[in-house]
């Protein structure tokens, strides 16, 4: 019930645009302001502290997210001029699709993975908050696009790519 209001119903996706424009900004405000503050974004300081201080369950002091903390370690950090770039840029591009509405589901889709990655990191801030409205649009699907570009892209998408509908025949073809 509660889906089907979320991916369907027009007042859900005026109710979405909102909250959109919204979760976009914070997106688009945090990747501007790392693209273009005075000095360059530099992931390095916060990705060590990731591993210096990795999050750990307080009473046997296990890393909870041994993967994570070995993936930062042995990955991000040897690599950290690329994640300079590309968390900036992401953020950025992540804030563009909500706000404008163009590839929202996508957009939200790998806003919920850097919240995930901020949060496996051991960094709380607006994580949770952008998690939760993120999961909101992420369910409304198409919906949550519907009063954006969405409108236009997704028909024109579907049109491009092979796309199969419930309706559509599979036709085979003997050479």
């Amino acid at each position: 019930m509660v889906f089907r209001f979320l991916r369907e119903n027009v007042f859900a996706a005026g109710a979405l645009a909102l909250l959109r424009l919204w979760v976009g900004w914070q997106w688009l405000d945090a990747g501007w302001g790392k693209l273009t503050g005075d000095k360059a974004f530099d992931a390095s300081g916060f990705l060590n502290n990731a591993v210096s201080k990795p999050v750990v369950d307080r009473a046997t002091n296990e890393l909870i997210y041994p993967n994570f903390t070995s993936f930062i370690e042995n990955f991000a950090l040897p690599n950290v001029k690329l994640f300079n770039f590309a968390i900036p840029l992401g953020e950025f591009l992540i804030g563009l699709g909500l706000i404008l509405g163009v590839l929202t589901t996508a957009a939200a889709f790998f806003g919920l993975l850097m919240n995930f990655m901020f949060m496996f990191a051991g960094t709380v801030s607006s994580n949770p908050w952008l998690i939760l409205l993120g999961m909101i649009i992420l369910v409304a699907g198409a919906n949550a696009g519907k009063f954006g570009g969405d409108f236009y892209v997704l028909p024109f998408l579907r049109k491009i790519l092979p796309y199969r509908s419930k309706d559509a025949q599979v036709v085979h073809h003997q050479d």
